[in-house]
């Protein structure tokens, strides 16, 4: 007897642990899942009721079926609905927005969103998540008025803009280019009104920039600035390159980066000098030389710019360098810069002031310091053999900054200098024309600040 109710009680235990042991299978199965499906859409507060919003549902066993709601103040109305037969973990729709819903007195709407999702718990009915999102209606979009801009720009050269920019709801203000360049725009002088220099690069054809202001609600507003183009020719240089120029200059400068050191054919290293390590060498530049500050000016002054006294011309800008071997073309490059030179580490002084934002050694361009003058313009002194500067300072006009040298890609002693408009290098002759800066710049920005006195 004993045995037989021994034998009883290990089915009975094993039936209950098998029952156990299945349930706990069950509760941990992806198929009985508790998590309630995700909804986000990407959009903020504001909504202009004529662009759509992006719905995202995401969960675990797949999403089984949704629907999306518009509650206004005349009632309901659905906007989007959908059940699938295979779930779906991600499931994205666009919901195009509703015309002639919305009262165009009415302020606020509400979204509401509810989805269920694949999963076997709750009885085979699943999971249900319901999300409101509440939108600001804002059809209005943001105005822009160019007040004063510079008559010209060249190719290869800079030129200046002045405008108003309003929203209660703003959000992006910024200058696009025909050529995809995004100029950052500083405020200026009272609120609602921005100021920027503007660049256009020597390698592009064309030129084309306008003021953009978008605000939270999506809406968006272009101003094109009208400025006259003029185009500009640069040189064109066929460089031969010797012997003596590869296992010399060359084979001492690759020598200094980690890129080149191991290149032993003079060609192939000459190459990887000329493209590689200036692409490097331009890029910390350029990325330098891209920010602008954001806090409100008063004014902008420029003197005229010649940093080394007596300085001649020996090399110009944009010139369009080939470089031939034995008659064969093996690099080319461009120069960006205007090369100066006069007797032998000669003093730097530019003839304005502003912040050094970088003194350091940077390849080809040798030692070589940038100073910021504001809203986004920077001056570059490459090859320079020594430095009397350093990152973090604020220099003042004429204060000597460096002594010239031959220190990077250099075979003689001479100052390459550039300018640069957030980030693009253009012509420095302009800048260091009196006349120049007094048309393009002190004159728009007079004009600018007596529209600006006159409107308030």
């Amino acid at each position: 007897m004993r045995k037989r109710r021994n034998s009883g009680s290990v089915v009975v235990l094993t039936f209950f642990a098998v029952l156990i042991g299945a349930a706990v299978y069950l509760y941990n199965s992806a198929m009985f899942e508790r998590e309630a499906p995700k909804i986000d859409i990407k959009h903020g507060a504001y909504w202009n009721l004529r662009s759509g919003l992006h719905l995202r549902l995401e969960d675990g066993s797949g999403i089984k079926s949704y629907k999306v709601v518009l509650q206004t103040a005349k009632g309901e109305r659905e906007l989007a609905s959908s059940s699938y037969t295979t779930p779906s973990k991600k499931v994205e729709i666009e919901i195009k927005p509703p015309r002639g819903v919305v009262g165009a007195k009415e302020k606020q709407v509400k979204l509401i969103v509810q989805a269920q999702d694949g999963s076997k718990w709750n009885f085979f009915n699943g999971n249900t998540a319901t999300k409101e999102f509440v939108f600001t209606i804002d059809r209005r979009r943001p105005k822009v008025n160019v007040l004063a801009n510079s008559y010209k720009i060249e190719r290869g050269g800079s030129a200046l803009v002045v405008f108003k920019a309003t929203d209660e709801n703003i959000d992006q203000i910024y200058i696009k280019t025909s050529f995809g360049k995004v100029f950052h725009p500083t405020p200026f002088y009272k609120e609602g009104y921005f100021i920027s220099l503007l660049a256009w690069p020597t390698n592009k054809r064309n030129f084309r920039a306008e003021v953009i202001a978008t605000d939270l609600a999506g809406n968006k507003v272009k101003a094109y600035i009208p400025l006259y183009l003029k185009n500009r020719n640069y040189k064109v240089s066929n460089i031969k390159v010797s012997d003596r120029f590869l296992l010399g200059k060359v084979a001492d400068l690759a020598s200094e980066f980690d890129e080149t050191a191991d290149i032993q054919d003079p060609i192939k290293r000459f190459k990887a000098v000329n493209e590689d390590i200036r692409a490097k060498n331009e890029a910390l530049i350029h990325k330098i030389t891209s920010k602008v500050p954001d806090e409100m000016i008063d004014d902008f002054r420029i003197n005229r710019m010649y940093p080394l006294k007596n300085g001649k011309v020996v090399a110009s800008f944009g010139d369009h360098r080939y470089f031939y071997y034995k008659g064969k073309l093996i690099s080319e490059s461009y120069h960006m810069g205007l090369d100066l030179a006069s007797k032998a580490m000669a003093e730097i002084r530019p003839q304005n002031g502003g912040e050094v934002v970088y003194a350091d050694f940077n390849g080809l361009y040798g030692n070589m310091p940038i100073i910021h003058h504001g809203l986004g313009l920077y001056t570059l002194y490459g090859h320079c053999s020594s430095l009397a500067v350093s990152q973090g300072d604020e220099v003042a006009s004429k204060q000597m900054i460096a002594r010239t040298g031959k220190t990077g890609y250099a075979l003689g002693d001479h100052l390459h200098f550039g300018v640069l408009v957030q980030g693009v290098e253009i012509r420095p002759q302009e800048w260091m024309d009196k006349k120049w800066i007094q048309l393009n710049i002190t004159k728009v920005i007079q004009l600018a600040k007596k529209m600006i006195d006159k409107s308030e």
